[in-house]
């Protein structure tokens, strides 16, 4: 086949403005092919979010801005615990009767053992299917 006789889309069409898009993404669909694990969409990652969005309004009216932290703090720790195949309300039960046996200042290296991701699966903090 000549180069001539192959068809050629203007930019303006929808197909010429597709392909500049996809080339113009080029870099990025290199990463996904590189690595394997990251997804092609961001779906997951917006249905974790939907819980923060769905309490924003709740949140504007925290007490003090350290109430809004503490908010904060309880939700990263339930989405985190979720993200990582845990139960989150078994996961933060386990947190409390632990956390309390803990000195009252304690170094990072003592929380880093409760972190969600350095949990095993014999702590009985796993969802039923997967423990």
């Amino acid at each position: 086949m000549k180069a001539s006789d192959q068809a050629v889309a203007t930019p303006k069409s929808r197909l010429g403005r597709a392909l500049t898009y996809a080339q113009n993404q080029r870099s990025m669909l290199n990463h996904v092919l590189d690595y394997g694990e990251i997804d092609l969409s961001n779906n997951a990652t917006e249905r974790n979010v939907k819980s923060f969005v769905i309490g924003r309004k709740n949140w504007l009216f925290a007490t003090s801005p350290a109430g809004a932290q503490a908010n904060a703090i309880w939700l990263t720790l339930i989405e985190t615990a979720k993200a990582n195949g845990l139960d989150p309300r078994q996961y933060l039960e386990y947190l409390l009767n632990q956390l309390g046996q803990l000195p009252v200042f304690p170094t990072e290296e003592e929380l880093a053992v409760y972190l969600p991701w350095q949990q095993v699966p014999d702590k009985k903090v796993w969802r039923d299917q997967e423990a």
